[in-house]
């Protein structure tokens, strides 16, 4: 019989203790610990690969990708929390890849795991930095999905993106210390997100935390590289709204490509959207650090184009609104709870109203855009893309409701290539105030200022050419005279 050998628990608690050989385990705990244990120290093989005779042999799956783990709401959605995350493509040490880059002063660049993830405690510089970028390439790749399914297929480039020019997006989780805000900047290249102690708080509020304002800032640089003109403050009001409601919209549209938020909302609301509802609630966590019940944003509002002035942060929720209204009634409208799972499909639904306005917000006028425009370009695409005429009654009823276009009738069918005139509409003069907006619509680069400085100095330019030429037509009788004043002068 072989003699019985004795581990000391300590050896089977250890990831790297190596058992004696001769050891027979038993069906107990601690042998259990160090068989996962053990496993972790494994990095997985290839799958196995099943071949079948006279067919070709099946060629691997590409094996780049990393695991992080991230915020899926932020700190205080306790229901969502942390949950790890796959992302595929090769990431780098930062995290970075070739269209983003970490570029934090004073934060250690994260190294990948063994494994090639990023895996790291939550409340952390390296954590932010992962959860940031990560929140950041998720957005681009939404939208490069969507871009890249349309007959005109093309890579989503950032402003200064050129056939001379590939930089990436810089990234700066901590970049606005003991500020209450985030932007982006096109001058930088950069997303900048700040912190800050909220009044009666002990504890500092990082706004690179939150999945809504990483997600809102990104996908003002998505806009930015799509449509250049549209974030300048010199374009109407209604412009500068689309461009404030893309940001709510991505961080609406991101969070629906996630099954496991997609469930949560489903169990939050009972499958009806218009109930209290995370996904409507932009950055909870800002939101209550400002005494504001609902986050800093609700997407489920009945706000009107005649209610919203030039403000351009209350214009902007009268197209979110709009948008979230047709996504609950196109949702309502597919819902087949025998035949179909509620999340799959507001995940569907969710997947194609991305699409819909993404390429309607592309397809809109370059500069000047109207909410009419942008309405519009719905109802042509959804026709062209054979969705049933209820699609089009909603995007009509749900902009006519808010005086976006003017409606004869909100019970007929909407015809095909209806095209509707626009209701509330800019006055030739009107200038965009935004003094509500987020940190990039607040930036000075958008603000067209440089034009102002140089139209003073071409008005002091002109008044001093026109000055000297009235000094050379002098009268010469004068002359004398202003001889005799300066030598008594003298």
């Amino acid at each position: 019989m072989d003699q019985k050998v004795i581990v000391p628990m300590e050896a089977v608690l250890t990831r790297c203790a190596e058992l004696p050989v001769g050891y027979v385990p038993t069906p107990s705990a601690p042998y259990r610990m160090h068989r996962k244990a053990a496993e972790l120290t494994r990095q997985p093989g290839h799958p196995r690969l099943k071949s079948v005779p006279g067919l070709p042999q099946p060629v691997p799956a590409a094996s780049a990708g990393s695991r992080v783990l991230m915020w899926k709401q932020d700190p205080s959605v306790s229901e969502l929390g942390t949950r790890k995350v796959f992302l595929p493509g090769v990431i780098l040490e930062g995290p970075r890849d070739a269209r983003i880059t970490f570029g934090q002063p004073g934060i250690a660049p994260v190294s990948p795991n063994t494994f090639g993830d990023f895996i790291l405690s939550p409340n952390t510089d390296q954590f932010d930095a992962v959860h940031t970028f990560t929140v950041v390439r998720q957005t681009l790749t939404m939208y490069q999905r969507v871009l890249a399914s349309g007959e005109n297929a093309a890579p989503l480039p950032w402003a200064w993106n050129s056939g001379t020019n590939t930089d990436a997006l810089q990234v700066f989780p901590h970049g606005l210390p003991n500020v209450m805000n985030a932007y982006y900047s096109r001058t930088d290249r950069a997303l900048k997100f700040g912190d800050f102690i909220p009044s009666g708080a002990s504890d500092r509020m990082f706004t690179c935390r939150s999945f809504d304002i990483v997600a809102h800032e990104t996908g003002h640089a998505v806009l930015d590289g799509l449509k250049p003109r549209w974030i300048l403050s010199s374009a109407p009001p209604q412009t500068g709204g689309l461009h404030e409601s893309f940001g709510d919209l991505t961080a609406i549209f991101l969070a629906l490509t996630q099954m496991d938020q997609v469930e949560a909302v489903i169990a939050q609301t009972k499958a009806d959207l218009h109930d209290k509802t995370f996904l409507a609630d932009m950055a909870e966590e800002f939101g209550l650090a400002l005494g504001r019940p609902n986050g800093l944003r609700n997407a489920d509002n009945d706000l009107k184009l005649s209610e919203a002035g030039n403000e351009v942060h209350a214009i902007s929720q009268v197209f979110t609104g709009a948008i979230y209204d047709i996504l609950a009634d196109i949702f309502a409208y597919e819902r087949s709870p025998g035949l179909e799972d509620d999340a799959a499909v507001l995940h569907r639904v969710g997947g194609y109203l991305c699409s819909l306005t993404l390429r309607a917000l592309v397809a809109a006028p370059d500069t000047a855009a109207k909410y009419a425009d942008v309405a519009n370009q719905m109802l042509r695409l959804s026709e062209a893309d054979g969705k049933p005429v209820d699609y089009r009654n909603f995007i009509r009823n749900r902009f006519s409701l808010r005086e976006v276009v003017l409606a004869d009738s909100l019970t007929d069918n909407v015809p095909s290539h209806a095209e509707l005139a626009p209701d509330v509409v800019d006055p030739p003069d009107a200038m965009q105030d935004r003094r509500a907006c987020c940190g990039t619509l607040n930036n000075a680069q958008y603000f067209d200022l440089e034009g102002v400085l140089e139209a003073e100095r071409q008005a002091l330019a002109a008044w001093c050419k026109g000055y000297a030429g009235r000094q050379e037509h002098v009268a010469p009788a004068q002359a004398p005279l202003e001889n005799r004043q300066r030598q008594e002068q003298a």
